[in-house]
Parts: C-alpha cells; structure tokens; sequence
C-alpha cells in the first residue's frame, strides 16, 4: 500500500532536509520605496575570501539614506493599533465610567435569581442573570418549547426581534415555515453565564462588595451554563423541552442538557459539537488565551475602567477565525493574490487572506469582553461527558451544596497554577539517522493504521457509558468534513456511541467537501443543508 501523496512528499522533504547540510549563506536585501524592505538569501559553497584575496566588489561609493543601508519600514497595521490606545486612553482621561464598551448587543429579556448558585469547581453566584430571547408562542400544555443552545461568542440574538430588530446569528434558520418554525415551536435562546451580552459573567457586579468580578469570577463549566439554563426554564413554568438544539459550542450544550436533565429534554440536536473536548482545539482555544493574557492592558483581567486588551482580543479572534473556515474555501476566495500587487511586499496584512483575518480581529476586538473569552473558552476545554467525568463533577456538586446546607459559602477551588512538568523533557526524535527510504515505509504503516481506524474505530467505553442516559432520545448528529475545529469524526464518535449505548433513533450527517467548503462555520451559513435535516428532524 502507497502512502498518501502529501505524506510521502512531506516525508521527503524531512529527510532530506535531515540528510543534508546546506551551506552557509548571506543576506542581501533591497530597498522599497514605501518603506518596506525585501530580503533574500543566497547561499554560495565558495569559502569567504582571506584578508589578503578579498576584493573590492563597489567600484562606486554607496549613498546612504541617513546613515542607512535602506529606509525604515513602515507599519501601518501597528499606527492602527496605537491609534485606537491613545483614543482609549483619551476616553478614560475625560469618561469617568471607563472605556470598555457595552458588550449587550441591544433589548433582552432577563432572569433574575437570589438564590445562590454553585458551580462545579467551587466558588458561588449569589445571585444571577440570564439574558434570553423568544420568539413563537409558548401553548398551553408548554410543551413545544425549543431551547437553543449558543456558540462562544454568541449572543441570545439568533433571530430579530421587535425590540430589536437587527438580524440575528440564525436569522434564516428561524421563523414561520423555517427549521425552527415558529407557527410550531416556542424557541428560547439564553447569553450563557460567563458571557458579556447580558448574563452574568466577569464584568457583572458581585454583589458582595458592589465591585466587579473580573477575574474573581469562578471557573465555568458547561455543565454549570446548562444548569442555569434550566433555572430559567423553572422560572418560566417549563417541565419539559420538545428539543434541545445546539451548533459549536451550542452543539457541546445540548447533549450535557439531555445528559444532564434526561427527564427533562425530549430531543437532542448537536451540530458541529463533540462529546468530550479533543487536544487540538484544546489547543487552539490556549493559544487564543495566551496572546490575550499577554497582552498588558489585560492586566491579569483587572482592566475595566482602563485601556481593554484590545491587541490581544484582536490576535485571539484572528487565531479563532482560522479555524472556522477551511483551506480549500480560502483557496477558491484569496487563493495566492495580494491586496495590490503594483505595491512591494510588507510585513503589515498584504495578502488577501491576511486583510480578511486583519477585518475579523477589528471587528471582534472591542465589542466582547476579554474576560468573557478566557472563562467561556476555557469551559469548553473542560467539557467531558464521559462516566467518570460526570460522576466526579457530581460528587464535587454534593459536597458544595452539603457545605451551603451547613452554612458554609463554598470556597472557589485553589485556582493557584498547578503546572507541573516532566522530569525527562520530551525530544523530538533525531530524524538524521534515517534513511528516505525507512521515512516512506513508516508513512506506508501510517497511512496503513489511519485507514484501519477509520473501519474499526470504537468510542472509549467510558463515553458510551456517560452518554447512556440519552437511549431513548431521538439525536440528531450533524457535522462537516471541512471542519478543522471539530472534524467530522467528532460527531461520528457521538453518533457511534449513542448507538454503542443502545439508542436507536440516531440520526447522523455528515457534509462533504462538495457540499459545503465553508467548514466550522457551515452551521451558520447553510440554510439547505443543516437547515433542512433539522427541520425535517423536528417534525
């Protein structure tokens, strides 16, 4: 068996490249005339010339440039980032109540509880809000109603309303006739606690000392924004769901509600999620984090009433925006051209797909709270629906409301860093000592195991465990082979375990590359596809 076309020439290439030493070389550049500045590298076997061989090469002097070889480049994608400090700090100078803006994305309706609220990893709410939004009418037996779940940034405005009248994030999916028909269903979707559209998250008041929580607030689960969904649910006279429905993040909510409240939920709807957060979009989800926090103006999240970290929430979003589309749409839109090819190349956004991430992070970088992103993402690392996972989340639960019981405020958990490292590092292997040759037969055994997996592949008995209160929920599982975030074998290990588990109503999809290029983001924008099985489903 040949391995794949792309692993065999990228082996060739490491081994080559291990094989080999390439020369020494130099750097020559050349200067551009709106202040960029070109280098390229030529690399030459013939030794450096002694003292007493040298040649002169110049036989006419050089003009400099004040002192320079070459001008200084130009920057303007920086000037637009000091541009934007310096407004804010004029803000703060002359707006007593602070810069940040008002993350609400217009007219809610709220819930409001004094009860306290526990959460997973210890720490309380005294009290909360949630922010949500409805549409359809509720009947009589309220049986028809629809919860929708999120995605991390999303707010409870999937659908205009006519106190607001804006699109919503599911404008076209919603609505009389529509795949959640509202002449059917009463549809709520909730702001999720953690989140800044609403809902009680960071920038919110605690109550205890009228400031704001920043990063005082508790870390999140998804269990725990499920879990004051159904409070809200409570307070609306609601015993029982027709569906739970969710995409992202939303897709990730709408299995730990029926997991969660099986007694409670009817049908379950999971788009584009997954039942157990995965490393690589643990990881993309870190690196997001990372650039935020190092940012200075986050100021270990105690920034409100200053300068936002708006460099940082900007990176953030454009690491984010390159996972939700996929490479072959961006070939079809960008492909290789630059913004103006009559201009020199610049370290600045020049190449259409750098301009379109530069738009994404403008637009996100000031209209979400920094804080709302590193407690709701990091919720969604957290997220396991295994067994054991459950089992130690409830114990945890118990023992906190045992302690309120007792009149004790449960304490949040010692967040202090725990990180802790190897006592041997880990090294990459030294890949000189190989052969091309043996590079190819361990691609060939590679590809041979990968291609063994995709027929053979059974869920950890652990998660078809932790899913086994859904048996008897009708599922529907949709994903998208152009997903990098959440590949598509994300929601095959959902479907496969709910079946493992004895449900047989299991309904899954999975899009291809022909039928939607637009990966992670396919639940937004594909009204026919993921809009029709989910009103198809529904009925």
């Amino acid at each position: 068996m040949k391995p794949p076309q792309h692993i065999a020439a990228s082996l060739r290439r490491h081994a080559s490249a291990a094989l080999s030493h390439p020369p020494a070389g130099r750097v020559s550049g050349t200067s551009c005339r709106n202040g960029t500045y070109a280098a390229t590298t030529a690399f030459s076997t013939t030794p450096t010339p002694t003292p007493t061989t040298r040649r002169h090469i110049h036989t006419h002097p050089v003009r400099r440039n004040g002192g320079a070889s070459n001008p200084a480049m130009a920057f303007p994608c920086l000037d637009a980032l000091e541009t934007r400090s310096a407004t804010l700090k004029d803000k703060v100078r002359s707006d007593s109540s602070g810069p940040e803006p008002s993350y609400t994305a217009g007219a809610t309706q709220t819930f409001h509880t004094d009860e306290p609220f526990l959460l997973d990893w210890g720490g309380v709410l005294p009290q909360f809000d949630i922010a949500y939004e409805t549409w359809g009418t509720l009947n009589a037996a309220k049986s028809n109603a629809i919860l929708l779940h999120t995605g991390l940034s999303a707010s409870s405005h999937a659908h205009s309303t006519p106190e607001n009248p804006q699109h919503g994030w599911w404008e076209r999916f919603i609505g009389p006739g529509l795949s959640l028909d509202t002449d059917k269903y009463h549809v709520i979707c909730t702001n999720v606690i953690g989140g800044c559209y609403g809902s009680t998250g960071p920038s919110s008041v605690d109550p205890a000392d009228g400031q704001l929580y920043a990063t005082r607030f508790p870390i999140l689960t998804m269990d725990d924004m499920v879990r004051a969904q159904f409070r809200l649910l409570d307070g609306l006279g609601i015993q029982k769901l027709y569906a739970s429905v969710g995409s992202s993040m939303g897709g990730m909510q709408s299995l730990a509600a029926g997991v969660l409240f099986p007694d409670r939920v009817g049908r379950i709807v999971s788009i584009s999620g997954c039942a157990r957060s995965h490393p690589y979009s643990i990881a993309m989800r870190h690196t997001q984090r990372q650039v935020l926090m190092m940012d200075p103006n986050w100021n270990r999240g105690f920034y409100y009433g200053g300068v936002p970290p708006h460099a940082g929430m900007k990176l953030a979003r454009e690491i984010a925006t390159v996972t939700y589309r996929s490479g072959p749409e961006w070939e079809q839109r960008f492909a290789r051209r630059r913004a103006d090819a009559s201009k020199p190349p610049a370290l600045c956004p020049d190449f259409l797909i750098e301009t379109y991430l530069d738009h994404a992070g403008e637009k996100f970088c000031l209209t979400y709270d920094p804080n709302s992103l590193l407690y709701v993402s990091k919720a969604m690392d957290l997220f396991d629906l295994g067994l054991e996972n459950q089992r130690a989340a409830a114990a945890r639960r118990a023992e906190h409301q045992r302690s309120l019981r007792d009149g004790v405020v449960a304490a949040a958990t010692d967040m202090s860093c725990s990180l802790t490292l190897p006592d041997q590092p880990y090294e990459e292997q030294d890949g000189a000592a190989v052969s091309e040759e043996e590079y190819l037969e361990n691609a060939a055994d590679v590809a041979r195991a990968e291609a063994q997996a995709q027929t053979s592949y059974r869920p950890p008995q652990d998660l078809i465990a932790g899913l086994a209160a859904l048996r008897d929920h009708p599922a529907l599982i949709m994903g998208v082979a152009s997903d990098i975030l959440f590949p598509a074998w994300q929601q095959r290990e959902i479907a496969e375990s709910l079946r493992l588990a004895g449900n047989r109503n299991v309904a899954h999809y999975e899009l291809s590359e022909e039928q939607s290029l637009f990966g992670h983001d396919t639940f937004l924008l594909d009204v026919q596809n993921v809009g029709g099985a989910l009103k198809n489903f529904l009925q």
